[in-house]
């Protein structure tokens, strides 16, 4: 009988001396530790913080510093920096898209009609008088018994789609997610099935609801040069050309086609729907100009005791846009809170676990991808070369654009009900006094739209959560619009610099501290988080 007490003694003092080194450590994070670290990465000196430029070194290596100051060891085989091969490929469109109607001529005008590149890593691509086809949504998803390519044979042809998926616009949660956006709804998504189908090029008809902002963000991006990764096959696995359609070019193709866009999207709704090939044959020009280069993700890890092989990732992105078109007579893309802000709550996390006087069972690695902002790059580099296996990589955290307003009741999960995270997360919230509360406007697709998804597409269970929704002191409405002010006025542009004397930046520690907890918690078990029944990722996790 002694033997058992003494070890329910030495339980409860174990669990008792856990707790105290949890909660000791959670006073690490504070406001002025996360200023610290805003202040010089959304600093002119960072020169906007754009690949290959030289803010990129300036930036990178203040970031490694940090690293080894904050006591994490380089996560790349003895070094903190991971290159990413590259290349920037402008795509300009040559003259008119012309496109067959019959006996008709339809002649388009990038980018204002259409909004067109190449991913292609050669000088130029011409296509000439390319079969097109509807394809409805584009989607081929098993899981609920929808292929818009059954039947279809576009290999070498262009294929048009339409943006999202059925269940934005029928709102029925047992067909798709209802209003909430699967990846299958994701532009990105359509670009790759297409490509898997065989397809010579690919359009999307562009509708603002669906896509979750206006045509003019996909028309200046065509015209921007973009990064894409360098490939041995010199991109030939992706389209030729991808691009969108503006919803008034949209509505006069298919108008002298004989058919009505609106009703072939309610057509496309219908769970029994076919695709079929357009009397129309698309022909076009387009020159690139390829700049190779090597951009860099920097990572950093805290070893873990005993299963040091398996490990929690907390990732925010490192770019943003650099030295650009002035605006109010400032031209540095400073992005203090895109993703300055998300940084310092990395950074935060990563003092946090260093002080632990015990330390955890499974190592914790904090990442700082590079091109974000072009399309996930860094992190899919990362996870297609990851330092750690994927499948002992527990769960990775991610944070982007957390905005410095003071300390909400909420916890806003985008993506809620993928993971087993959420529950976490939830237990974590709950002990803060905090609510979790879906993304209101999950019908964007923001779950796909930062760095977590590259992990997510490879089977880790990945959070994206802070608060957002519910100011303590202010309420909704309040923090709506400061919100939409943010969005209006300085996501990415110029003004989005650090203020001191307007920021609060009480409430991102409160969601570092939380984003702590629920990750100690983790690194101190053998659990693995599993995916949700009905999750487009849960079987694909090894």
């Amino acid at each position: 009988m002694k033997y058992y007490i003494s070890l329910l003694i030495l339980i409860l003092l174990a669990s008792s001396c856990r707790y105290n080194d949890l909660k000791n450590s959670q006073k690490i994070i504070t406001s002025s530790g996360l200023a610290y670290y805003v202040k010089n990465l959304g600093s002119d000196e960072f020169m906007g913080r754009k690949p290959f430029t030289p803010g990129e070194k300036i930036t990178v290596d203040f970031l490694a510093a940090e690293l080894k100051k904050t006591g994490f060891e380089p996560a790349f085989n003895g070094s903190y920096f991971q290159p990413v091969p590259m290349v920037e490929i402008k795509s300009e469109v040559t003259g008119p898209v012309n496109i067959k109607t019959g006996k008709n001529l339809f002649s388009l005008s990038a980018p204002d009609d259409i909004a067109i590149t190449s991913p292609r890593l050669s000088d130029g691509v011409k296509i000439n008088e390319s079969q097109m086809v509807f394809a409805g949504f584009g989607i081929v998803a098993p899981e609920y018994s929808r292929n818009d390519y059954n039947g279809l044979d576009v290999k070498g042809k262009t294929v048009v789609v339409l943006i999202n998926d059925p269940g934005l616009y029928t709102g029925d949660t047992t067909f798709f997610k209802g209003r909430e956006m699967t990846y299958y709804g994701r532009w990105t998504y359509k670009f790759e099935e297409a490509a898997r189908q065989g397809a010579e090029g690919i359009l999307i008809i562009h509708e603002t609801e669906g896509a979750g902002y206006q045509y003019s963000i996909p028309r200046k991006s065509s015209i921007t040069p973009r990064l894409y990764m360098q490939t041995a096959d010199s991109n030939k696995t992706m389209c030729s050309f991808s691009g969108w359609l503006s919803a008034g070019s949209s509505d006069s193709l298919f108008k002298s086609l004989g058919y009505n866009v609106q009703e072939l999207r309610t057509a496309a709704c219908k769970k029994d729907f076919r695709g079929f090939y357009l009397k129309s044959k698309l022909s076009l020009s387009i020159r690139n100009k390829l700049y190779f280069n090597t951009s860099t993700n920097v990572a950093g890890i805290l070893r873990g005791s005993s299963r040091a092989d398996e490990c929690i990732v907390y990732s925010a992105h490192w770019d943003h846009f650099g030295i650009g078109e002035k605006e109010n007579g400032d031209s540095i893309y400073n992005g203090a809170v895109d993703n300055g802000t998300s940084m310092a709550w990395a950074f935060e996390i990563g003092k946090a676990f260093k002080t632990l006087k015990k330390k955890p069972l499974r190592s914790v690695v904090l990442l700082f991808p590079t091109a974000e902002e072009q399309g996930l790059l860094g992190s899919q580099y990362y996870t297609d070369h990851p330092p750690l296996p994927l499948n002992k990589t527990v769960a990775c955290f991610n944070n982007d654009l957390m905005l410095p307003i003071g300390r909400m009741k909420d916890v806003m999960i985008t993506g809620w009900g993928q993971s087993d995270l959420d529950d976490m997360i939830a237990e974590a919230a709950a002990e803060q006094d905090r609510y979790i509360i879906k993304d209101p406007n999950s019908q964007t697709g923001m779950y796909f739209r930062s760095d977590h998804f590259s992990f997510a597409k490879k089977g880790v269970p990945s959070a994206f959560a802070k608060g957002n929704v519910e100011s303590r002191e202010h309420g909704s409405e309040w923090a709506a619009k400061m919100e939409q002010d943010y969005i209006n006025n300085r996501y990415h542009k110029p003004a989005d610099n650090y203020e001191p004397d307007k920021w609060d930046l009480n409430g991102i520690a409160e969601d570092a501290k939380l984003a702590f907890t629920v990750g100690y918690r983790l690194a101190n078990s053998d659990f693995f988080p599993a995916w949700k029944q009905g999750s487009e990722f849960k079987n694909v996790r090894r």
